[in-house]
């Protein structure tokens, strides 16, 4: 229904005018049409509202928690809101998450979550969480925040893993670079590190001498390589350290510090300490090596003639060719079949591999056969496959005078060569008496 304003009387008119007055002055309100969204990330002046920090989590009880965790959080005062970004996060209900872990496909994703949440979670598990408040500009504040926001996107929030070169750690050091526009690169890309990849690995796995060994076996020669600063930022206590030392320069050509403030948010208790220097750790192999090996001797020396310490031999032979059977195929498969570049070039494929897993049967039947001729036969066999262990771990340290190879193992080699030589040795005397035995 439409009424023209003629047709009204006098008091019409006034209520008509009054009602277009008022609609006009609420249509004319700039603040209306104009004013920031608050949930608008992409909002003009919205940096003046955000804080920007940097969230570094110590290591965690679990394997893959020993080297730490770091995230970025975002807080709003328009919204009240501290989000955590994660470019860590992977489930093991991921379909086929341990076939695609195998062969070194392993997909992370970024999401985020309340920050405060996520501190919880870390304060209840026990770690460090330290956070470094970013002194950017406002620009750059809301730049971080729409990179971020266009990372946990369906289509961008997955990537494949790498633990050296592409990780939680590494993803937000290219931010950081980002936000100084290429600056963090410049100063740390080619500033030589305090270490090798292997060497950092050795400070955060060295209180769990199970670990520290395998894992250091299992990575090739490529780890031994000096790296630069900014690949050592893997780590996120690396990043940091970093972080707080730098400065870049402003608009104005004024060196800024990157960090205006940092804040403990908690404090481990009762957690191994990630050292700060790398311990020389191939004397505590080589002093397991050699007690094991002098309690085999010992209890030969008094034992070897009897009956039990044929039994006794047998399975240390299984259990030896078990373990580093395992060790060795597992190497031999990721060196050669899969995507974990870091096992790639790895001499000790020379001296323990698949091969070793002929010890487990023939140390069971050596020690379990009625038949002489048949024990004798393992009991050489045997000999045979330590003699070619020891021949291949001497090998390993002779091609290292070659500058083409300098992978260091001594921790793989301190622990199995004199087990090996002990097992060559006292094969050789027990066959003898064996041979002694079968003579007429």
């Amino acid at each position: 229904m439409f009424i023209k304003v003629g047709e009204l009387g006098s008091n019409g008119k006034k209520a008509a005018a009054l009602v277009l007055l008022g609609l006009f002055l609420f249509l004319s309100r700039p603040s209306l049409f104009c004013q920031n969204n608050p949930g608008n990330s992409a909002g003009s002046g919205r940096g003046d509202a955000l804080t920007l920090k940097l969230a570094v989590m110590g290591p965690g009880t679990e394997l893959y928690f020993w080297f730490g965790h770091i995230g970025l959080v975002v807080e709003d005062k328009f919204t009240g809101q501290a989000r955590f970004y994660d470019w860590g996060v992977f489930s093991f209900g991921n379909e086929n998450f341990f076939y695609n872990f195998a062969f070194g496909r392993l997909l992370y994703s970024c999401a985020v979550t309340r920050a405060e949440y996520n501190y919880n979670m870390y304060i209840s598990n026990n770690r460090d969480i330290t956070l470094y408040t970013l002194n950017l500009p406002a620009d750059k504040k809301e730049e971080v925040l729409r990179f971020a926001e266009k990372n946990v996107l369906p289509e961008n929030r997955d990537y494949y893993y790498h633990h050296f070169k592409d990780n939680c750690a590494t993803r937000i050091r290219d931010i950081i670079d980002m936000a100084v526009d290429g600056q963090f690169r410049a100063t740390y890309g080619s500033a030589p590190g305090r270490f090798t990849y292997r060497q950092h690995v050795r400070r955060h796995t060295w209180f769990n001498p199970f670990f520290d060994w395998i894992l250091n076996f299992w990575m090739g020669q490529d780890i031994d390589r000096p790296i630069t600063v900014w690949e050592e930022m893997f780590l996120p206590s690396e990043i940091a350290k970093r972080v707080c030392d730098f400065s870049y320069a402003g608009p104005d050509g004024k060196e800024i510090p990157l960090v205006s403030s940092v804040e403990i948010r908690n404090k481990a208790i009762g957690r191994p300490v990630v050292l700060d220097t790398p311990r020389r750790q191939w004397p505590r192999e080589l002093f397991i090596s050699v007690l094991f090996s002098a309690l085999v001797f010992l209890r030969y020396l008094f034992w070897g003639e009897r009956k039990g310490f044929r039994i006794f031999m047998g399975i240390i032979h299984s259990l030896l060719g078990l373990f580093f059977g395992i060790a060795g195929s597992l190497l031999f498969f990721m060196s050669f079949f899969t995507n974990h570049d870091y096992t790639y070039h790895n001499s000790n494929i020379f001296f323990v591999n698949p091969l070793l897993l002929a010890a487990i049967p023939l140390g069971l039947i050596f020690a379990f056969t009625g038949n002489e001729k048949k024990r004798f036969i393992t009991g050489r066999l045997l000999r045979t496959l330590w003699t070619y262990v020891l021949l291949g771990g001497l090998f390993t340290m002779a091609i290292k005078l070659s500058p083409a190879f300098y992978q260091q193992n001594q921790v793989d080699q301190a622990l199995v060569l004199p087990i090996a030589l002990t097992m060559i040795i006292v094969m050789a005397r027990m066959n003898r008496f064996t041979k002694q035995e079968r003579q007429p």
